[in-house]
């Protein structure tokens, strides 16, 4: 029996890949990049599959993704406490600017603009460095005074436009002013040298210090601390301040909770209308234990065919990884490219037991995988308009234990995000035999490992009984080495012949192909989106670079993965695959151990020693490889639009667009879902 169920997996799996998962085939016809400018693409996707969704659900969608966009301003407050001026007053100046707009600083202003929407703020999304203005001061003034007339600025009260102008100047143009917007280096005060708006009048110590005192040990169902608050000092005495009705962000969130009102009266079940109330709870009381409990009913949720991430969740915002970022993602159920990821949840327990990872380390028992992939049809703050292509979640561990997770696969994010060749290929791998592996099997390598990085991945391991949450033991580490972690078991298990018999790759060059680009990628290629002199930061980045890193420093003896210069060009070719899965099994081993223990001396070596900084001169020679290929490094996303159509009060259909002018898009937003002031 056994045996007929893996060859009809087997026949699923390879049906989806030659057909491209044919439930996100795009249309011949459908544009997907709609914009370039600085180092950015715009991109559409598209959403197959809604005109089958009942009016309920479609529905349901409509009030999800209007929940979703009415707390879009919150991201940019929380990125940068001047954000909402800055982007209202450059808002102000494209509609109404009634000078030459034809000129060369009209069209820097306009990069600018557009950088600050794609990176909810004026630091880069991904870097988090300030974006440098192309044009000068004097231009900005120009703009400023020439729109004042028709302009309504976010000026304070009794403050004019000269006055306006004089507070943002050096903001925008002074490279010494709040220069990062998230600053993990070793050896600075992370929380005073950070401009990301968690905290003020605070110093990093002070923030240990308080949370210090509230953590219990023996708490085995702690909340997850500070998740919702910014933290300041007032009259001497640090106080959160938190994000909720009647709270700080209220207006926002009250917007928000207005539109999940309505989504709850058209649930698809009990499950979810009892989630979607523990949400609305939540956003009422601000209270993390309410939190913890909508966690364990949206993940006792798993029939619904719409879903919803919706709050404060992501914590790579924060330099002590603590606080979280507004984001929400609005769905439905990919069904067939489900069919694909579900193989991988089915064997977690065996994937769990087989782990190269101390068997203190192990859970007996892996509980509760929902993996699926899903249909993209809304995104919002921290997911847009760059976009994960993959997410697992809830972030807390002991719900995760108890409870287990949620992962998810964006499928049609994924199919646009292929629309465009890797035209990088030939240019960074060594041999025509990789370049033909990859161009044969680098889509399904890089499905699979995605796929297991989220349903396996974060769901492996457990943190020893008594030690500490891993944002307060690994502090800005935490991040960095769970990535790490989750990329390590996939890169363990894609090389596993085993994975063959349960149908989830057709051979092992699968798992060569994956090796081979993420080797380049960790070690070299990734290297085109940092500026020079630049170190990595970014949590991704850091842990990619370690993982290739340390293996290729590991491997040297037997010269597992070489450093190859051939005609001035550096290469690192993978000599012993076999061998690598094993130095990618003693990592694993050893950053489990790390947070299994809470061991931040251990994190620390392994973060800032392999992940941290740059080969100066092979991120020259990247930069200069780069450049002849003409490739933006990042994308961001324009999202489709929901469209209800009402007759007497009532909605009687939902229709879908997809919009193709980015700009057109933010200012829609603009003045639709800007509900906070301006000096929040």
């Amino acid at each position: 029996m056994r045996e007929k169920l893996v060859k009809a997996q087997k026949y699923i799996w390879l049906v989806l890949i030659l057909v491209g998962c044919s439930s996100s085939e795009p249309e011949d016809s459908f544009v997907y990049e709609a914009d370039r400018f600085a180092d950015i693409r715009i991109l559409r996707y598209q959403v197959p599959g809604f005109e089958e969704l009942s009016l309920q659900q479609k529905e349901l969608l409509y009030y999800l993704s209007q929940a979703a966009l009415s707390g879009r301003d919150i991201m940019y407050d929380q990125n940068y406490k001047h954000n909402l001026r800055i982007r209202r007053t450059i808002e102000e100046v494209i509609k109404h600017y009634p000078g030459d707009r034809t000129v060369d600083s009209f069209d820097h202003f306009m990069t600018y603009a557009k950088q600050m929407w794609v990176a909810n703020g004026i630091h880069h999304h991904y870097s988090t460095a300030k974006f440098t203005p192309q044009f000068d001061a004097d231009y900005f003034a120009e703009l400023i005074y020439l729109t004042a007339p028709l302009a309504t600025y976010p000026l304070r009260d009794g403050q004019n436009v000269v006055q306006l102008l004089a507070e943002l100047t050096p903001i925008l143009f002074d490279p010494e002013l709040d220069t990062k917007k998230v600053n993990t280096a070793d050896g600075v005060d992370k929380v005073l040298t950070s401009a990301v708006n968690f905290y003020e009048g605070v110093t990093e110590q002070e923030v240990a210090d308080f949370y210090a005192e509230q953590l219990d040990p023996e708490d085995e169902t702690p909340i997850s601390y500070g998740l919702n608050s910014k933290l300041v000092k007032e009259n001497g005495e640090l106080v959160e301040q938190v994000w909720k009705v009647g709270g700080m962000y209220s207006e926002a969130i009250e917007k928000v909770v207005f539109w999940l009102d309505k989504a709850i009266g058209v649930a698809e079940n009990e499950n979810q209308r009892v989630a979607l109330e523990l949400l609305v709870e939540y956003y009422h009381t601000g209270d993390l234990a309410d939190f913890d409990a909508y966690n364990v009913a949206w993940l006792a949720d798993s029939e619904s065919v719409v879903d919803v991430i919706n709050g404060f969740i992501e914590v790579y915002s924060d330099p002590l990884g603590m606080r979280g970022s507004f984001e929400s993602v609005v769905s439905f159920r990919d069904q067939e490219s489900t069919e694909r990821i579900a193989l991988i949840s089915q064997y977690a327990q065996w994937f769990e037991d087989n782990s190269p990872i101390m068997e203190e380390h192990k859970k007996a028992e892996v509980k509760g995988i929902d993996a699926k992939a899903i249909t993209v049809v809304m995104e919002s703050g921290d997911s847009s308009p760059t976009t994960p292509v993959g997410i697992n979640l809830p972030n807390s561990a002991w719900i995760r234990f108890q409870h287990g997770s949620k992962s998810v696969s964006l499928s049609n994010i994924v199919s646009a995000y292929a629309s465009s060749p890797d035209s990088a290929l030939e240019e960074f791998a060594f041999s025509e035999e990789e370049i033909e592996r990859s161009k044969i099997y680098g889509d399904q390598a890089g499905h699979l490992r995605v796929d297991m990085h989220e349903v396996i991945g974060h769901a492996s391991g457990k943190i020893n009984s008594g030690v500490a949450p891993v944002s307060q033991t690994l502090k800005q580490y935490a991040s960095t080495l769970e990535e790490a972690r989750a990329d390590l078991v996939a890169l363990y298990y894609i090389m596993d012949s085993q994975l063959i018999e349960f149908g989830a790759m057709e051979n092992l060059d699968v798992g060569r192909s994956q090796y081979d680009s993420y080797i380049r990628n960790g070690a070299m290629t990734q290297l085109y989106r940092l500026k020079p002199g630049e170190l990595v930061e970014e949590a991704h980045m850091r842990n990619r670079q370690l993982v290739a890193l340390w293996s290729y420093e590991q491997g040297l003896a037997g010269n597992v993965i070489e450093r190859v210069v051939q005609d001035g060009k550096t290469y690192f070719v993978i000599n012993d695959y076999e061998a690598l899965r094993e130095i990618f099994g003693r990592l694993l081993r050893e950053i489990q151990r790390i947070k299994s223990e809470g061991d931040f001396e251990a994190a620390r070596s392994l973060v800032e020693n392999y992940g941290t900084q740059v080969d100066q001169e092979l991120h020259a020679e990247v930069l200069e490889r780069y450049s002849l290929l003409d490739i933006a490094p990042y994308s961001g996303f324009i999202n489709s639009r929901l469209v209800a159509v009402e007759t007497e009060g009532e909605i009687t259909d939902v229709q879908l667009e997809y919009p193709d002018n980015f700009v057109e898009q933010m200012l829609e937003y603009a003045e639709n879902y800007s509900f906070l002031p301006s000096d929040n």
